[in-house]
């Protein structure tokens, strides 16, 4: 029989409330769980693994003497009405914490210093009165990536994988994962030198750009955010916060689509649904975008826009796993993780600082599937 290893009680409590869990959720998974955190029995090591794998926390916390002093993520998401905070699902905040784990992780594989040479939130600051047209055009020219450029990458599919070069380039590393949840797009977590962006994989790949900016914009105003597919939700919010959220929605259309292009590209052209298809291409973007740039521009009414979007909304969750993985476990694992993140894991291992459990909990898998992981991000890129 496996060996039992005392833990305190207070630390499992702790751990499975932050991960937003009740006991009975828990108790679906360990059958022991009410026995354990009443003390009156403890887990084994391979139980407090697939714990700690289950919570999204290190297995050395569950050692520690009390429950650590570790601020609540809701703390960042300053946009987000308490109430909307409360009704995340569980699997929402296991990414978040996710996300949390990632950023430490971060920390750890490069001695606390962001490996960009610029980061793009500690050096533009806004005003949330701004306009945005020239907070649009002074965060594209931060990224540097020309409308010429954007426009000769060959389909959705090479634009997500660019863009997301481009953030990296400016300091905001982009992680990926089946969120499972069909309201939610991603999200971000603020940190002054480790910026994340996190993305719903099963959502279309135009909607996952429009995201990538959504987020930007939260961080850049140095707030975690998150972006729902239906953002009702913003009506209720007051002050700063709506005015943070409408400008996330309104930056992130006029980044991807600068007004000076936009204006050339709708020469002549009616604002009709036809013409957001064309553009769409033309942009790699989604239609909303395009949608979004008209209603900004008084071309469209607000409930023509809203019915559009609601009917997008639809087909695309109609046509879920559009933007999903190729169904292989390892090219899914490195399109999550990213392949700059893979590379300071496999250097920090290859220079002998880290060793082969510790590799495996950075790539977040089993240590028997390092080497098989290693392989395929050998063979080239995802």
């Amino acid at each position: 029989m496996a060996e039992q290893i005392p833990i305190n009680p207070a630390v499992l409590v702790w751990a499975r409330e932050r991960a937003g869990l009740s006991l009975e959720d828990a108790a679906q998974k360990f059958k022991r769980m009410a026995d354990w955190e009443a003390g009156a029995s403890s887990p084994t090591y391979p139980q407090l693994e697939l714990l700690a794998d289950t919570f999204k926390i290190p297995v050395a916390v569950f050692f520690f003497p009390e429950p650590p002093d570790v601020p609540s993520i809701n703390e960042t998401f300053r946009t987000l009405p308490e109430a909307e905070l409360e009704r995340l699902p569980s699997r929402m905040r296991l990414l978040m914490r996710k996300a949390k784990a990632m950023q430490m992780n971060l920390a750890e594989l490069t001695q606390g210093r962001n490996p960009a040479d610029r980061l793009i939130t500690r050096d533009l600051q806004f005003a949330t009165g701004v306009d945005i047209a020239k907070m649009a055009a002074t965060v594209r020219s931060y990224i540097g990536v020309s409308v010429e450029e954007q426009q000769s990458w060959r389909g959705d599919d090479a634009a997500l994988k660019e863009w997301r070069a481009a953030l990296l380039n400016v300091g905001v590393f982009v992680f990926k994962d089946a969120f499972r949840l069909d309201d939610f797009s991603g999200f971000c977590l603020y940190d002054d030198e480790f910026p994340v962006i996190y993305v719903n994989n099963s959502s279309t790949k135009t909607r996952q750009i429009f995201t990538y900016f959504h987020e930007l914009a939260h961080l850049i105003f140095h707030t975690s955010g998150i972006d729902k597919v239906r953002d009702g939700y913003i009506a209720r919010l007051t002050g700063d916060a709506r005015q943070i959220e409408v400008i996330c929605n309104s930056l992130a259309a006029q980044v991807l689509v600068p007004e000076g292009a936009f204006q050339r590209a709708m020469a002549d052209r009616p604002a009709t649904e036809a013409t957001a298809e064309v553009l769409a291409a033309q942009f790699n973007v989604s239609r909303e975008v395009i949608f979004r740039r008209l209603l900004d521009q008084g071309r469209i009414g607000e409930p023509q826009y809203l019915e559009a979007v609601e009917r997008w909304n639809a087909q695309r969750q109609a046509g879920a796993g559009e933007g999903g993985s190729s169904g292989n476990h390892y090219w899914t694992k490195l399109s999550y993780l990213g392949r700059d993140y893979v590379a300071l894991a496999l250097s920090q291992f290859h220079q002998n600082r880290i060793d082969e459990d510790q590799l495996a909990e950075y790539l977040d898998t089993k240590p028997k599937n390092v080497g098989t992981l290693e392989d395929y991000f050998a063979r080239g890129n995802v």
